[in-house]
């Protein structure tokens, strides 16, 4: 079926993959300010938090920066599982270092907190942390990662902490018992959808990684898939390959309205 497809648009590669390699990704808006801030927030050593809805890019974006970071002065310290609570979250880290967890309590809070000053003090190594789905974190978790950022008086932190998830993760933060938390987050980011010209833009992006340099979504098409995605990426992608399968089936060689709306009714339904 694949193979069928790509040779009947004559594709080089499918279109609207998910594992693109940074250089090739879509720079809109949303995702250049997200780059930016997610930089400034680690060149900074500060906390950040990223929200956005389901498939608006968030991690799309962290990744591109952690990327492009030199392996000499970070060490990243990814997290993509909230539910492993906070031993988890210490044991997770100190394996990056490359220690054993004690097997006190008690103890494993101050193991951390030294292996993360001394990557920076002693190895030159500016520590990354990053949640993902960070909407599932406990109270507990959150107050030990304002904890691990606050081990000098207030005056520095040992490491950068990008906390990233969906909107409810914003509301949770601004409760009171997380309002230290809160305080000492320096950077809040939302990211919004696509603008109706970028989705179309990001189509075209993606058909011509794909092979093809001409047109092959119509306009009206592209208007359908923006409207009913609200311009998140993922949703663009889902829809926009539905409707390349639906024109396929329908042994057409342009990707029009008919073709979308079959997409749509799939996918919603």
């Amino acid at each position: 079926m694949i193979e069928k497809l790509q040779a009947h648009y004559g594709f080089s590669r499918m279109p609207f993959g998910r594992n693109l390699a940074p250089g090739m990704l879509h720079r809109h808006a949303a995702h250049n300010e997200a780059v930016a801030r997610i930089a400034w927030c680690i060149s900074e050593r500060s906390i950040g938090v990223i929200t956005g809805e389901v498939g608006a890019g968030k991690t799309v974006s962290v990744r591109t920066v952690l990327a492009g970071l030199d392996p000499s002065r970070h060490t990243i310290i990814y997290l993509p599982n909230p539910m492993i609570g906070v031993r988890g979250m210490h044991e997770e880290i100190l394996n990056v270092f490359g220690q054993s967890p004690s097997h006190l309590g008690s103890r494993l809070f101050t193991q951390v907190s030294k292996a993360l000053i001394a990557e920076r003090e002693e190895r030159g190594r500016t520590p990354v942390l990053v949640l993902d789905e960070g909407h599932l974190l406990s109270y507990e978790q959150l107050e030990t990662i304002r904890m691990l950022t606050n081990t000098s008086m207030d005056q520095d932190s040992p490491l950068a902490c990008l906390l990233v998830g969906q909107p409810t993760l914003r509301r949770t933060m601004k409760l009171a018992v997380l309002a230290a938390l809160e305080q000492r987050t320096a950077l809040r980011y939302t990211m919004p959808g696509m603008t109706q010209a970028e989705t179309a833009s990001y189509i075209a992006h993606h058909v011509n990684l794909a092979g093809r340099a001409d047109q092959l979504f119509t306009e009206d098409a592209m208007n359908l898939i923006h409207s009913t995605g609200r311009g998140y990426p993922r949703a663009v992608n889902n829809l926009a390959l539905q409707s390349l399968v639906a024109a396929f089936a329908a042994g057409k060689n342009l990707v029009d309205e008919t073709a979308a709306r079959s997409a749509v009714s799939e996918v919603i339904d």
